[in-house]
């Protein structure tokens, strides 16, 4: 069966210049190489022979490349701006030099909303990528700010889908809730209360009313809300009417939320958010390099769905999301 993975990263030389690593960070990404049997730096740099004969290995036919966090959103514009092309300029050169095996989402300076939108334009109409990966806040200021609205006009427009990647969570949690406890504040637990609070803040300042067909994607199973959903609906729908929303937060998660199953490979936790969102929201997803490739397509084919359905994560939803 054909396999579209979604949250596949790559990093670029100016990015490793430029993103600091500290000692937890290095030692995470050693021991969490060895646990799952590659070198997880080699990886994240190759987009080229050696990330294909890992793709053809575990049977993966397609990756949508992405920069890998924090992207362009942890720089000033200054380096944002050349970040963003540079990287877009690194993908677009592996699609054609593999067009049937990568498609991209583009990196986006954010920093200047001006120079996103117009960075975004160019690598849709010139570059041709599927929509774009936005890892999460820049520098503390959040999506939800409608100076960055005309970013999500463009996905709307050209009906394309915007990925919420998690990043480490905002400077304030990190010095309370997190503050001695760095384990927790990264991909064991913190990703997923950084994403899953910026979508909710997205729901509830009125951007889906404004653009009603915009689709925003959450990896990782949907960063938690599946299982939440039903609750936050029942004490805050009402709220959502004071605010002046036209729907209720579950007709938003169901209209304008696509979850991917990138690194989560639970099968009650895939249960529980394919009755919360439905078959035709779940695309498939590794996140490659920190997880393995083989792990995630036998995670796929193991689950108890229909092959109807397991096509449509596999990749049907996707074909459609993205037009490839």
């Amino acid at each position: 069966m054909k396999t579209i993975a979604l949250e596949e990263h790559f990093i670029t030389p100016m990015y490793q210049d430029k993103v600091s690593a500290n000692d937890f960070r290095n030692a995470y990404i050693q021991s969490r190489g060895q646990q799952i049997g590659h070198d997880i730096y080699e990886q994240y740099v190759d987009i080229d022979a050696k990330r294909l004969a890992y793709m053809d290995a575990a049977g993966i036919d397609v990756q949508v490349l992405s920069l890998g966090s924090p992207g362009a959103q942890a720089f000033a514009a200054d380096v944002a701006i050349p970040m963003a092309q540079d990287a877009n300029d690194r993908m677009y050169a592996a699609i054609q030099e593999h067009p049937t095996r990568f498609a991209a989402f583009a990196a986006l300076p954010t920093a200047n909303p001006a120079a996103a939108v117009r960075e975004f334009d160019r690598a849709v109409t010139e570059l041709g990528f599927k929509g774009t990966m936005i890892h999460s806040h820049t520098h503390g200021e959040f999506l939800d700010d409608k100076k960055f609205w005309p970013i999500f006009e463009r996905a709307a427009a050209y009906d394309l889908p915007v990925y919420l990647h998690p990043a480490l969570p905002h400077q304030a949690l990190l010095d309370s809730y997190f503050a001695g406890y760095e384990e927790l504040a990264r991909a064991g637990w913190g990703f997923m209360v950084d994403a899953s609070c910026h979508f909710l803040r997205l729901v509830f300042s009125g951007l889906f009313d404004e653009y009603p067909k915009l689709k925003i994607i959450l990896g990782h199973l949907g960063e938690g809300l599946p299982f939440a959903m039903h609750r936050l609906h029942d004490h805050t729908y009402q709220v959502a009417k004071m605010r002046g929303l036209k729907k209720s937060p579950l007709e938003y998660f169901r209209d304008n939320l696509i979850v991917t199953t990138s690194g989560n490979w639970y099968t009650p936790a895939f249960d529980c958010t394919l009755a919360a969102i439905g078959e035709d929201n779940i695309v498939f997803a590794v996140d490659w390099p920190f997880e393995p490739n083989k792990v995630a397509v036998d995670f796929l084919g193991k689950l108890n769905v229909s092959e109807t359905v397991r096509g449509k994560i596999a990749h049907g939803n996707a074909e459609r999301l993205l037009r490839i």
